[in-house]
């Protein structure tokens, strides 16, 4: 269990963070309360100051015992102090009166065995008196509606609602138990006090209390799915070498998995909490938390995310690189520097977070699922020197690059915020990849699949899945069946399908090419040609649709797939259609016309023979070379001036 003895030694270095939110103390747990009530230190009610609680204020730290945490159904397990009505008010109409006497019973226990905490007392006084349901009843009345995030409000059954307290004390300017440290040192020392039982742990080899029920709520509140879970009392769901029985169990712990109280809440509290602070989830809704991702460094040093985008990593150094043209001067063109700008930006990025890590520091990746509502599974698992982690990092951003679509929005609190659309060099994310695969609307197994074939790509620089790729590729090459307002998308998805056939071609075994980062003038490989026609020929038509006011798709973009299945054929259809637009140009844009034709020329120019009249389907190293030739003829258009388009004879 080398993931446990990891978290539990993440969990200080995650205590003195300083986060606002820091992991949950030994035996505790956060729920959602429903209703404040708040006492003077001598036990009497404040009704002017109890209140109903919204979900933005609802999240309570409670004590728990270790069966109140992970209680279910008929099971009558009371939690120490905060709980719902149905186990704290005596006078409930039709409760349960063992809930009561259970819950109340713990409470004196606790008390008599503190009797100084004053926030302990007052609320054991209190109860006492036996009026906490009919005190609220009088203030708020029944049902009680909670209302939620999303505006609406639930109504919830009396027995169902859930409360916390309040005492304010004199001297003492913390009135909530939730925040009251010594409150919660107290039940600490208290809940190990009445647990005795002892046994090996096999995370650090001492001799401790062993934990019988380990904690659930792991990836989200509300999620039931245990990582560590036996019963061999009935149903037998393990059995080996091991001689476990109900007495040898409660005495000593379980043989086969002996982990101490301490370092099973210290380890489930930290992973938790890393969820929560930079876990990414897959496949989340309603009825499933989804598969969740999560990597720390265990000293509690921030370490880059393996699943994200270098737009996000970077952020506004990669925005500021890719100012469009030309209103910004610093703009770095990629297509003249090869991409070699983005390479020592992400360089000195990692170098950044490498030079807060140690080099003992263990890096650790962790990803969980789970099949059914109760058992949950670690379905990814590596560790890693910083060094090598930043390697592969890095590797992944490099190997992956590629000119990735982006909208860039400022003064977003204007009623029409402006925007503009970049073109920056990076990686695309294991969400944007799915997306461009498969399409946005997809099964949740089929995007956890998608990220675990993705991830050892990432963090460990395997090739990337071929099937994949080929996927991308089709849907960028279909670019008809993207309507007119989806463009965007299209545009998107050629990114990434470059992205992810670079990539691919660079980690290939039998292909081992790397293309750089733009276009490339002397690669007279077929498909590359192709590629670079069909941007031109675009380039041509739709600038001869520009100058007569027309607003439509141009022939290259409507026989795009065709031509990638039998571009010999198709190119000759394409050309054909070429010739209104061209008469239309020799009148209004000759300059252009003549520079596009020489273009054109000078490509055809370079295969070799028998390769143009090859009609067998391109590869995807034709959207390199179209998505190549097509940014660069759109950047030189933006640089010059509408009468050197004009004039005959001017060169590129």
């Amino acid at each position: 269990m080398s993931w446990m003895a990891r978290l539990y030694e993440t969990y200080p270095a995650l205590v003195e963070l300083g986060d606002q939110e820091k992991p949950w103390p030994v035996s505790h747990l956060v729920k959602n309360a429903h209703v404040e009530i708040v006492l003077d230190d001598k036990g009497d009610l404040k009704r002017d100051r109890c209140k109903i609680l919204t979900a933005y204020e609802a999240p309570t730290l409670i004590p728990a015992t270790e069966a109140s945490a992970g209680r279910a159904g008929a099971v009558i397990s009371p939690h120490p102090l905060s709980d719902e009505l149905g186990y704290c008010a005596s006078d409930l109409l039709g409760g349960n009166t063992k809930k009561f006497e259970a819950y109340i019973q713990q409470l004196q226990s606790w008390h008599q065995s503190d009797g100084s905490q004053l926030k302990l007392n007052a609320i054991f006084h209190y109860l006492q008196g036996g009026t906490l349901y009919r005190d609220i009843f009088n203030i708020f009345g029944f049902p009680i509606r909670f209302e939620k995030k999303d505006g609406t409000k639930e109504k919830l059954k009396n027995e169902k609602v859930f409360v916390r307290w309040k005492v304010e004390e004199a001297d003492n300017p913390q009135s909530s138990t939730w925040e009251d440290q010594e409150l919660i040192d107290s039940w600490i020392r208290y809940d190990k006090k009445i647990n005795s039982s002892i046994g090996l742990c096999f995370i650090t080899g001492e001799n401790a209390r062993l934990v019988k029920n380990n904690p659930r709520f792991i990836r989200r509140p509300g999620d039931g799915a245990k990582l560590l879970s036996s019963n061999d009392h009935s149903g037998f769901t393990f059995r080996g070498r091991f001689t476990d029985s109900k007495k040898s169990i409660d005495s000593s712990g379980i043989q086969g998995s002996g982990v101490s109280y301490d370092v099973s809440q210290k380890a489930h509290n930290a992973l938790r909490r890393l969820i929560a602070r930079q876990g990414h989830k897959y496949g989340e809704s309603k009825d499933d938390p989804g598969s969740v991702l999560v990597a720390w460094a265990v000293s509690g040093t921030e370490i880059p995310q393996p699943v994200e985008d270098t737009w996000d990593l970077l952020g506004e150094e990669l925005q500021e690189m890719s100012a469009p043209l030309p209103k910004a001067e610093n703009r770095i063109d990629h297509t003249i520097d090869l991409g070699q700008s983005f390479s020592k930006a992400l360089s000195k990025y990692m170098a950044g977070y490498q030079a807060r890590l140690k080099v003992t520091d263990n890096i650790v990746i962790m990803g969980l699922d789970s099949a059914t509502p109760g058992r949950m599974a670690v379905t990814y698992y590596q560790e890693f020197f910083p060094e090598e982690y930043i390697e592969r990092i890095s590797q992944w951003h490099n190997d992956f690059a590629w000119y990735q679509r982006h909208k860039i929005e400022k003064d977003v609190g204007k009623q029409k915020p402006e925007s503009r659309t970049v073109w920056p060099v990076c990686a695309p994310s294991p969400k944007a990849i799915w997306e461009a695969v498969y399409g946005s609307r997809l099964k949740d197994s089929l995007k956890k699949s998608t990220v675990e074939r993705i991830l050892p790509c990432i963090v460990e620089a395997r090739p990337f899945p071929r099937d994949l790729v080929d996927k991308a590729v089709r849907r960028a090459s279909n670019r008809s069946v993207y309507k007119s307002d989806e463009q965007w998308l299209w545009e998107k998805n050629l990114g990434i399908a470059c992205a992810l056939y670079r990539g691919f071609s660079k980690r290939n075994s039998k292909l081992n090419k790397e293309y750089i980062m733009g276009l490339e003038q002397d690669n007279t490989s077929r498909d590359y040609l192709y590629g670079r026609l069909l941007a031109i020929a675009e380039r041509l038509e739709d600038v001869s649709l520009n100058v007569a006011g027309e607003s439509r798709s141009t022939t290259a973009a409507r026989l795009m797939q065709r031509f990638a299945d039998r571009p010999s054929s198709t190119w000759r259809n394409i050309e054909l259609a070429l010739q209104p637009y061209i008469q239309r140009l020799k009148n209004n844009r000759a300059g252009f016309l003549h520079n596009t034709q020489m273009l054109l020329d000078e490509v055809m120019s370079k295969f070799t023979k028998g390769d143009f009249v090859n009609d067998k389907p391109l590869s995807g190293e034709f959207l390199l070379a179209y998505h190549s030739q097509r940014l660069e003829l759109r950047n030189k258009t933006k640089t010059m001036e509408n009468n050197e388009l004009e004039n005959e004879g001017d060169e590129e």
